[in-house]
């Protein structure tokens, strides 16, 4: 016959009452942590991402860019790691930032390979994958005008298409400069 130690009983039903749900998945994040200062989403991957992706990244102009040596002016710099993979369904993602007017907010998608140190081979390493932009607005670029305060902004939200991607040298002139 076993016997069970007095406080025994008493420490599995704490451990079975503590456990409540904890093997069960973390709920998704919806909205910006607290205290946090930037902009936070969802992002909704389409498409199948090439061979060659090295990683996607979201980064923030408080400007269009207007010509190629513009590229480099995105927040935060450097960019913060890529969005984890894989690159399916949807991922809540946060994007520190500084407060301020951002004029384009973007998604990156970075091919395998190193860039040349007058950025000449940008062209083919880098592609706007998808980007934020108000509601209706149907622009080739978007004006999705984020402001950022002192708090998180909530509900960049937009989708990253494989399918869609983009050269950089397809905004160049900048459509502020096209006719």
């Amino acid at each position: 016959m076993h016997t069970l130690h007095p406080g025994a009983a008493g420490l599995a039903c704490a451990a079975a009452l503590a456990c409540n749900g904890g093997l069960e998945p973390a709920p998704v994040p919806t909205s910006c942590p607290k205290d946090f200062v930037g902009i936070c989403g969802t992002v909704t991957f389409q498409g199948t991402p090439p061979d060659s992706t090295e990683g996607v990244f979201i980064v923030a102009y408080t400007a269009f860019p207007q010509s190629r040596g513009d590229l480099l002016t995105f927040t935060p710099f450097p960019p913060p790691s890529s969005l984890p993979r894989p690159f399916t369904g949807s991922q809540f993602y946060t994007l520190p930032l500084p407060p301020g007017r951002y004029e384009w907010v973007v998604a990156v998608w970075k091919k395998v390979g190193v860039f040349a140190l007058d950025l000449s081979n940008a062209d083919s390493l880098l592609k706007e994958a998808g980007f934020y932009r108000d509601a209706g607005d149907m622009t080739s670029h978007g004006s999705g005008i984020v402001r950022v305060s002192g708090t998180g902004t909530d509900a960049i939200d937009f989708r990253i298409d494989f399918g869609n991607m983009h050269s950089i040298s397809y905004y160049f002139p900048a459509p502020s400069q096209q006719p």
